[in-house]
């Protein structure tokens, strides 16, 4: 198995052990649509935990746009039956077709339902890296994904982007002012976020964060998490759309660009002093814990990865 598709399923399974208990016994798998602001719409998945047959796959955000000329949707979820699911779910907003469709990064529940938008002709948008990865990975995330649902998210024909993005481009979709932010591999390599400047909307994929701490991985760059979190807040974004969990506020972002850093700080710090990652616990859960643990729903389960995750890192 390729290197770059075993850390999309480490990924995964840290989401998975993050919010595994959040799906709820009476979710359901309805693609509703939540108005965000003029024009703009969220699906919001219940499900934060690993592809499942209870959740048949989706466990993932997706976002859209109406404009002049047609829909920009923001990420398409981890099966094409999901894609065609959520592209039922905007009709029932507007009969404009999906024109654009952008995919925040590799990771497979924000791009595999790309070909339930190809027959209309939708233009697929991500950065050179992430396409780079996903084609490495190949039709593995697909077997991966219908494994662990025991087949719910069906047959899956793999759709890369062909539109590359590069850092800091900004385009006109259809009357929409778009601009597009590279966060240097914050998450994942090759992610992006897309800043609506007129509507003061940023949609994060999964570099952005809600009501959840945000999501370290293996493969992501934390230095760069931070200074791409910091580079948001000073966009003063009056909505935020994440790829997990509840539209935000500018708040949270600057809340976890202040965590984030502040654990990066003790975990160098204790480093340095030659303490291991159980003594850098205590001091993390001294320090930033009566602050932090009121803020989000998993800190006591999540800071202990982090802090392990980032002992390693030095």
């Amino acid at each position: 198995m390729l290197k770059s598709f075993k850390n999309i399923i480490i990924s995964t399974c840290l989401i998975g052990s993050m919010f595994n208990s959040a799906w709820a016994k009476n979710a359901s798998f309805d693609f509703s649509v939540t108005p965000i602001a003029d024009n703009v719409y969220s699906i919001v998945s219940p499900s934060f935990g690993l592809p499942t047959p209870e959740n048949k796959g989706w466990n993932s955000n997706s976002h859209f746009v109406v404009t002049e000329k047609g829909v920009l949707l923001f990420d398409t979820g981890s099966s094409e039956i999901i894609g065609n699911e959520i592209k039922k779910a905007i009709k029932t907003v507007t009969e404009k077709p999906v024109r654009w469709v952008v995919n925040s990064h590799s990771h497979a529940d924000h791009w595999l339902g790309n070909a339930g938008f190809i027959d209309a002709g939708a233009e697929i948008i991500a950065s050179g890296r992430a396409v780079r990865v996903m084609k490495e990975d190949g039709q593995g995330p697909v077997d991966a994904f219908s494994r662990m649902t025991k087949g719910a998210t069906g047959t899956t024909h793999v759709k890369y982007p062909t539109l590359l993005l590069s850092q800091g481009e900004k385009r006109n979709l259809g009357g929409l002012d778009v601009e597009f932010i590279f966060s240097n591999d914050a998450h994942s390599p090759g992610d992006i976020l897309m800043w609506l400047p007129k509507q003061k909307i940023i949609f994060g994929g999964d570099v952005l964060s809600s009501q959840w701490m945000p999501i370290l991985t293996y493969h992501g760059n934390v230095p760069h998490l931070i200074d791409t979190l910091y580079e948001v807040v000073k966009l003063n974004p009056e909505i935020v759309l994440t790829g997990h969990g509840k539209a935000t506020s500018g708040k949270s972002i600057k809340r976890d660009a202040d965590l984030v850093a502040g654990v990066w700080k003790l975990v160098k710090e204790g480093h340095d002093d030659n303490k291991n990652s159980d003594e850098i616990m205590l001091d993390v859960s001294d320090d930033l814990g009566p602050t932090y643990r009121p803020l989000y729903k998993n800190f006591d389960s999540e800071i202990k990865r982090y802090v392990e995750l980032l002992y390693k890192s030095h």
